[in-house]
């Protein structure tokens, strides 16, 4: 079973993996820098098995995401609070995923799960790998409940964000057999928003031209982010066109200069926006930030790497994503006013692990997502908390406080790691356009 972890997202489009020793090389951080937030991270618990995946941090402090069952072979979407570790279940079937970035602090939670019904086109719409293609449902989970989204006349859905107002984005196939899809897609799907009411249903189309079209993201003034491109799996190569829906009209965010793998992930309250474009070539991606006055910006990539991708940012403008090298080592990166920075260059002492994807920021500055632990070799979920004027009553901060190595800001003194060939084999998975194992966008 291939088993990802953010995109998250690292797609083996956007890099070649190569085979590396499975060795460890760390380098020593650089001295303290006046005016730099370093934080404490904590690592999430799974529900047994040895990988996870954080993808939202709400404002009130709830973080989601997914984490294996004892034996990797199977997981559930989960829910982080106080400390507990809470399975959220499945639709009926073995697998289920909070698989994207999204804000809600009204306890309402959504994201995929395979029912029991196997799907008799083979779609595999979950792409959860795991050799039996099930129908693929998006859910929405409150108190305890979770509750299948319907779909456009197709068999499966996919439930990716989720605003104030209760309104779910996502997408769903539609009841057209399309004979221009790539197989094993058979049905054309659509870019959708479900609610607020219970069974309401939008649909957003695509750009002119292209034949399907997915929502990655909703924000509080209903706002829609995606992209839409030509019938195929739900992978980043299916994305011609990073796209904006906003009254009741599509518009395209441009490309930095490639004709694929163009997509819109996660757009604030501001209407800022922010993804991955294709370079002129389509040999590689970058993270990108758009905004209406100033069109879409190259966030390029931490020193010495190939590819970016952009996953979030908050209202106060910070970006968190991943940053890869040629061989596929990746890292989380938080970047703000122009600078981009390695997010492990900041974590204080205490902590075994590397970080290898961000996939969200909420507007507290606290950072969710992916990591590897040199130590034990697992692949768990991290929560990432500044230690500001914010967080001062927090225990880690506290604790941190006092401790001289930390207050010189030396922090855990591991910038960039080689990572394992079987971790950087599960990373294409990891950080993708639907941060499930394999990836919304199945990259692989």
């Amino acid at each position: 079973m291939n088993i990802r972890l953010l995109a998250l997202l690292t797609a083996s489009i956007f890099f070649s993996a190569a085979a590396m020793p499975s060795r460890l090389a760390a380098q020593m951080q650089p001295e303290h820098q006046p005016g730099k937030t370093y934080y404490v991270v904590k690592t999430l618990k799974t529900l047994g098995g040895t990988q996870g995946g954080a993808n939202t941090v709400t404002d009130n402090g709830w973080v989601e995401g997914w984490a294996t069952l004892p034996g990797d072979q199977s997981e559930h979407a989960v829910l982080w609070r106080g400390g507990t570790t809470t399975d959220l279940g499945t639709l009926g079937g073995p697998n289920s995923a909070s698989s994207f970035p999204g804000t809600n602090t009204n306890g309402v939670i959504v994201g995929n799960s395979e029912t029991s019904g196997i799907d008799p086109y083979d779609e595999d719409f979950c792409t959860f790998s795991l050799g039996m293609a099930y129908l693929c449902q998006g859910f929405r989970w409150q108190n305890g409940q979770m509750t299948a989204l319907p779909t456009l006349g197709g068999n499966n859905s996919w439930a990716t964000g989720v605003n104030h107002r209760g309104q779910i984005a996502g997408f769903a196939e539609t009841s057209t057999q399309d004979p221009s899809c790539v197989a094993p897609q058979v049905f054309d799907y659509e870019a959708v928003v479900w609610g607020p009411k219970q069974g309401e249903i939008r649909e957003f189309p695509p750009f002119s031209g292209d034949t399907i079209s997915a929502a990655t993201d909703i924000n509080d003034n209903g706002q829609v982010v995606g992209c839409s491109g030509a019938c195929a799996t739900a992978t980043p190569t299916a994305c011609a066109h990073a796209l904006l829906w906003q009254h009741g009209s599509v518009t395209s965010l441009g490309s930095l200069g490639g004709v694929m793998d163009n997509l819109a992930l996660f757009v604030n309250n501001r209407g800022d926006v922010v993804g991955a474009s294709d370079l002129p070539g389509d040999a590689t991606a970058h993270g990108f930030l758009w905004s209406q006055g100033n069109g879409m910006q190259d966030l390029g990539t931490l020193p010495g790497d190939f590819s970016t991708f952009a996953v979030a940012i908050n209202d106060e403008g910070q970006v968190v994503g991943q940053s890869c090298d040629q061989s596929g080592n990746c890292r989380a990166f938080f970047w703000q006013g122009g600078v981009m920075t390695d997010l492990n260059a900041l974590v204080l002492p205490g902590s075994s692990l590397y970080l290898t994807g961000a996939s969200d920021i909420n507007n507290r500055g606290e950072i969710a997502g992916y990591a590897y632990d040199p130590t034990t070799g697992d692949s768990p979920a991290f929560l990432a908390i500044p230690c500001d004027d914010g967080h001062a009553d927090d225990e880690g901060c506290k604790e941190q406080a006092g401790d001289a190595t930390a207050a010189s800001g030396q922090g855990n003194a591991r910038t960039r790691v080689t990572l394992p060939e079987e971790v950087r084999e599960q990373l294409p998975g990891q950080m993708r356009f639907a941060h499930n194992h394999t990836g919304l966008l199945k990259a692989n």
